[in-house]
């Protein structure tokens, strides 16, 4: 969590100085970032970064999850947009980060250097702070007409499979450098599958 001293910084210095955090964790994966890089590029002295975050990784978190509140309202957007319909959602979903141009590079260095508090950070998208109040915003928007599920627990555990599904391409995508037309096209494949089921549906005998 950024100090109480970047809140109260005039918001042409915040800005300045997220720019220039920004432009380093682009640049390189977070434990190869720099301080010295960034408060060259903000033009502050290097004390004063350590009055407004702890270390590198608050500053990188802050950033982080400042994106991650930018895209889980975007996913609420496409629920309402596809009146409930998860899967429809996941894959527009899929193609807006993977289309990602303003923050391509910080998202590439974030996912090929996944950390469990990366991935945790990432999961607020579908889970939020509270599990079971966020479970029940998304009772109100999802069409779980739809899905074969008997309770919250059950839908939880759905939205975990689809978010390991989601991010695991993303992270193939920038991992072996494929086209958007390639990953979203491995995505819808497997999105697919989950929603038709992997167990063949054998006849009754007559």
């Amino acid at each position: 969590m950024p100090k109480i001293t970047f809140i109260n910084l005039p918001e042409e210095k915040k800005q300045t100085l997220i720019a220039a955090m920004k432009k380093e964790f682009s640049r390189v994966p977070l434990y190869d970032a720099s301080i010295a890089n960034i408060v060259k590029s903000a033009n502050i002295p290097r004390g004063s970064f350590y009055q407004y975050f702890e270390d590198k990784e608050d500053a990188f978190f802050f950033l982080f999850n400042d994106l991650v509140l930018r895209i889980r309202h975007n996913f609420v957007i496409l629920l309402k947009k596809y009146d409930g319909d998860l899967f429809d959602t996941m894959i527009e979903f899929y193609q807006l980060i993977i289309m990602e141009e303003e923050d391509v590079h910080f998202l590439k260095n974030a996912f090929l250097n996944m950390t469990y508090k990366i991935e945790l950070s990432f999961s607020k998208i579908f889970k939020g702070q509270d599990t079971s109040g966020q479970l029940s915003e998304f009772l109100s928007l999802l069409n779980t007409s739809q899905l074969n599920i008997s309770n919250h627990r059950e839908l939880f555990h759905l939205l975990q499979i689809v978010f390991t599904i989601t991010l695991r391409n993303v992270v193939e995508k920038f991992a072996k450098e494929l086209s958007k037309e390639d990953a979203l096209a491995n995505y819808k494949l497997e999105i697919e599958l989950l929603k038709n089921g992997l167990v063949r549906k054998m006849e009754e005998p007559t």
